[in-house]
């Protein structure tokens, strides 16, 4: 043989390359290209472009409305032909993969002004500082929608065309893959040597009965398997072959993952649409009703109506908040959780620990801790000697040691004079005190170790009969005088828990009583969270299986060959190029030797060689019994090629083409030649006879097998 037979002797035991026996006439290169298409056709269920009109040779005046006819009635045929092609284009375009990838990756895009700008809707004391801080800036962004973007014209544009996209491109591929399933496996091509993965061997089994043990062998390895019958082959006889195809969970995947980008898509609009959401800051011993007044903000979607709002309650019986000390992580927290009491309607009083990563599930609303402060105890007594005020008053954080504001309104005061009147404080609560010329008050640590309440004091009009809505944690000073000392300073005092302080010019006495916690609560009501906690997992169990399964097509055929023995072809291809589809092939291959053994190839040497010597037992090219070889060309001279008109028949090779070898044409010398050693990456010796050949190490398992690419 060649260099070229060598590389490509087949491992399997017994088994002959496409040349080693006379083989049936190839059918016509177009017959067989159309049998090709025919296989590899509906490996995916890629959208198809539709093939341009044969008739369409040059340009016709129109565009897609085509020849404009005469009179009114042409132009609006024309017109309606128009719009209509103009459609199409548009529609194929939308729901190409191209244009579905750009629209995804706008959609990223498009959200990180959301993560980056203050949204009016989730932090609305955020954009206010903005505003206040950039107000040229802040003009242009409202004009933009970019406080509002996930509720804004252009992301809604993006997402409804991101949506009809992936709609209008699983439909039909849907229907197509529901199709495919319903459908038998394509028939075999008939040259099978085209393959990526390729073997055959001759046996002395039955065509019927291994066609019978491939089906079933098939069948038990999960494949859709098909047998047909074929015509009876030119100088042999009868047989057929098995049609075999798996991986349909890889299209599946693919279109559970587009399925799932739609599921996600309509929950995150539903989430949009319907949902409400509020916090409320609570002080220790204080409670919540889920009402609308009991909000500190609340905002909803447009779907949502406040009347389906939970009907529950809580109080905030105790808070508790340790931070680290030391090392690295001084100041973060360690322990931060609330212990509450709650209610439902119609139910008893239950209690509930929550912190930041346990939520409180109370129907539809989910109650979560996001925050907490210092609420100073106050008491205020006026010129008359009378509680104006007592309380809990919250102050806000400022910074992460808690360094927090706020400020105390007394509306119902009466003067020395009895006179009513009004005051006001305002100033710094710090948990542990300290003080210098830069910062002024502030706090070092968020625990309260030194705590320590620093306020100025005011009186006159605190605006709050006014009927315009006031911030209770700001103190409008407009129309307030601040309180002066004997010495015509400014008043400004520094109270310890249990201290107080008397008020100039007799208006009364200010004490600090201690202190109590507060927390922060988010109530949130919002629909499609669940579908799209299903929809995550599916996208990614969908993704996996597209990427990670492959789809691939089995042919076995069996027929009678001329020699009496019969003939096994086996064939893989995969929709992608893979190194699994020859070793499943050597494996299948494996699996059906032992219900066709192959015939033992003789490997015996002739006493004299010659050309007298060949006879109808002896060694053909490769080492099998077969033909003897037909006498060679001259030395020096080409050897004779395939007839006018004759393709030339492929190898099991791929890419390496060979003429077709057969009776009245040279291409061996007339004299036998000793069987060579296969060559070529993994290739074994082909059997002695009664023995069957077997891989030297797992790498060789491809051609052990008898798949070669």
């Amino acid at each position: 043989m060649t260099e070229d037979t060598d590389l490509t002797t087949p491992a399997v035991p017994g088994a002959r390359t496409a040349t080693e026996h006379p083989r049936p006439a190839e059918p016509e290169p177009a017959a067989a290209d159309e049998g090709e298409r025919e296989a590899a056709a509906g490996l995916s269920t890629a959208p198809v472009e539709e093939p341009a009109d044969a008739a369409a040779g040059t340009a016709v005046p129109g565009s897609f409305g085509g020849t404009r006819g005469p009179g009114v009635g042409g132009g609006l045929a024309w017109l309606l032909r128009e719009t209509l092609g103009w459609g199409r284009w548009f529609w194929r375009q939308l729901t190409s993969m191209r244009v579905a990838l750009i629209l995804l990756f706008l959609l990223a895009l498009a959200a990180i002004p959301g993560s980056l700008i203050p949204q009016k809707g989730s932090d609305a004391i955020a954009y206010q500082d903005f505003r206040q801080r950039n107000p040229g800036l802040g003009d242009v962004y409202d004009k933009l929608q970019l406080f509002d973007v996930y509720s804004s014209v252009w992301f809604s544009a993006i997402y409804l065309l991101l949506f009809v996209s992936l709609v209008g491109c699983i439909i039909p591929r849907t229907w197509q893959f529901v199709g495919q399933l319903r459908s038998r496996p394509p028939r075999a091509p008939r040259r099978l040597t085209r393959m990526p993965a390729y073997t055959t061997w001759r046996t002395d089994a039955e065509p019927e009965a291994v066609l019978d043990q491939a089906h079933l062998l098939l069948k038990r390895r999960r494949f859709r398997a098909d047998r047909r019958a074929e015509e009876r082959r030119p100088g042999g006889g009868p047989g057929g072959h098995v049609a075999a195809e798996k991986g349909y969970l890889r299209e599946a995947g693919n279109l559970m993952f587009h399925l799932a980008l739609v599921v996600l898509l309509l929950a995150f609009a539903a989430g949009r649409l319907y949902f409400a959401q509020g916090t409320a800051l609570i002080v220790e011993g204080d409670g919540f009703t889920n009402g609308l007044t009991q909000y500190d903000d609340f905002s909803s979607g447009s779907l949502y109506d406040v009347d389906d709002l939970e009907r529950f309650g809580f109080t905030l019986e105790d808070f508790r908040a340790e931070f680290s000390r030391s090392g690295p992580d001084l100041g973060t927290p360690t322990r931060f959780d609330a212990d509450l009491s709650y209610w439902k309607e119609g139910g008893a009083e239950q209690e509930r620990t929550i912190d930041v990563n346990d939520p409180m599930t109370v129907g539809d609303a989910r109650v979560r801790l996001i925050g907490h402060g210092f609420a100073p105890v106050i008491t205020v007594t006026d010129g008359q000697g009378q509680t104006a005020f007592s309380g809990p008053v919250p102050f806000i954080p400022q910074d992460t040691a808690l360094t927090s504001t706020g400020v105390v309104k007394v509306p119902d005061y009466l003067g020395p004079d009895g006179e009513p009147d009004q005051l006001g404080f305002q100033g710094f609560f710090n948990p542990t005190y300290a003080v210098d010329a830069q910062r002024g008050p502030h706090s070092t640590f968020p625990e309260a170790d030194d705590p320590v309440l620093t306020l100025n004091a005011f009186h006159g009009d605190l605006g709050i009969d006014s009927g315009i809505p006031q911030n209770v944690y700001q103190l409008n000073t407009t129309h307030l005088e601040q309180l002066k000392d004997a010495n015509g300073d400014l008043f400004r005092f520094d109270l310890r828990p249990g201290e107080s302080v008397t008020l100039p010019d007799g208006m009364g006495t200010l004490s600090f009583e201690g202190y109590k916690e507060w927390a922060t609560f988010q109530v949130s009501t919002r629909a499609g969270d669940g579908w799209a906690l299903g929809g995550a997992l599916a996208a990614v169990a969908g993704l996996a299986g597209s990427l990670l399964l492959q789809r691939r097509r089995v042919w076995v055929r069996a027929y009678a060959g001329p020699d009496g023995h019969t003939v096994v072809e086996m064939a893989s291809l995969g929709r992608t190029e893979s190194g699994k589809i020859p070793e499943e092939l050597a494996d299948l291959a494996v699996g059906l030797q032992p219900h066709a053994p192959p015939v033992p190839e003789t490997a015996e040497e002739p006493d004299s060689p010659g050309p007298d010597s060949a006879g109808p037992d002896s060694p053909g090219p490769g080492g099998g019994s077969g033909p003897a070889p037909e006498p060679g060309p001259e030395p020096g001279q080409p050897s004779a090629g395939p007839a006018d008109g004759e393709e030339p028949a492929p190898t099991a090779r791929a890419g390496r083409p060979r003429p077709q070898e057969g009776p009245g044409e040279p291409g061996e010398s007339e004299q036998p030649r000793e069987p060579r050693e296969p060559k070529g990456p993994g290739a074994t010796r082909p059997a002695e006879p009664g023995r069957a050949a077997t891989p030297r190490t797992s790498a060789e398992s491809d051609a052990a097998e008898g798949a070669r690419t």
